[in-house]
């Protein structure tokens, strides 16, 4: 798992399906997310939920001893229960809200601070809360959803905002909506936003052009649906080799001049330059 704030590849995967939990866990993404929600049908909600828990209890895994570490192939994960407005949201929060496995849950529908506050009191302190933004009026209160404390990052459900909004789901009609989740995290001091999943599992172009435009403007890493997905997420909200190149150069020529201005590639390297360069390679340095 990457430092908290740095998690690029968040992958759902069915609570109902069991089977999928171990490869879920096992195919590179920074974190998992069972889902409780969209992936699972009514009449499966109870099942998904006994899953989920079962996922995030302790128990033993092969060759460990009895009682050490999560259960069922090793079950840290997030959850994505159903919305506050639903008939499921109290049985969600009170199937997972004690286990030892949970990592944070994500709401969607978030539009209210009282619902994000109302989750933050019944989860463990350790617990973070992703605030999935899918609506008009989740986008509008943005600002204020990245605000509540307990508040780990903000996400976009992009499809259903699109369907809220009678938009495409296409980047230039959308590009307003996620400006304004970018935003709100920054002015909020939590960690930039996760974008929405790319629903094409057989164009692993269009995903990774679609990850590559969250990032330049501005997320911190990208919802996916299917394992597939995973590589090409964490390729493109990481450093290309040029761009390391640069950052390398860039950062061996500060500790050279020692304090002086500098030039690289024809530049003058100036102090949010020489920030870039550090982000780019995940150092204080």
């Amino acid at each position: 798992m990457s430092a908290a704030g740095r998690e690029r590849s968040w992958l759902f995967v069915p609570g109902d399906r069991p089977e999928r939990f171990a490869k879920a866990a096992a195919c590179g993404a920074d974190e998992v997310i069972c889902d409780l929600e969209d992936a699972v049908a009514p009449e499966h909600k109870d099942a998904a939920r006994r899953e989920v828990a079962r996922r995030l209890a302790p128990g033993p895994r092969q060759g460990q001893p009895q009682g050490q570490g999560p259960g069922r192939g090793g079950g840290f994960a997030y959850v994505r229960i159903n919305g506050a407005d639903t008939a499921q949201y109290a049985a969600d929060v009170a199937a997972v809200a004690e286990a030892p496995g949970l990592r944070g849950v994500v709401l969607p529908k978030s539009e209210q601070v009282d619902q994000l506050h109302a989750l933050i009191a019944a989860l463990p302190r350790h617990a973070r809360v992703i605030a999935l933004v899918e609506t008009a009026l989740g986008v509008h209160q943005a600002t204020a959803l990245a605000r509540v404390p307990g508040v780990h990052r903000l996400a976009f459900g992009s499809v259903d905002f699109a369907l809220d909004v009678g938009a495409r789901d296409e980047p230039e009609p959308l590009r307003y909506a996620r400006s304004r989740l970018v935003l709100a995290s920054r002015v909020a001091g939590i960690a930039a936003p996760l974008d929405g999943v790319t629903t094409r599992l057989d164009a692993p172009d269009v995903l990774a052009a679609d990850a590559r435009a969250a990032r330049g403007m501005g997320f911190g890493g990208k919802l996916a649906i299917h394992p597939a997905q995973i590589d090409g997420i964490n390729a493109a909200f990481g450093p290309t080799p040029r761009e390391r190149d640069w950052a390398e150069r860039v950062l061996a020529a500060v500790r050279e001049a020692g304090g002086s201005a500098i030039r690289v590639d024809g530049q003058m390297i100036d102090r949010p330059r020489v920030e870039l360069a550090r982000r780019l390679l995940g150092s204080g340095a």
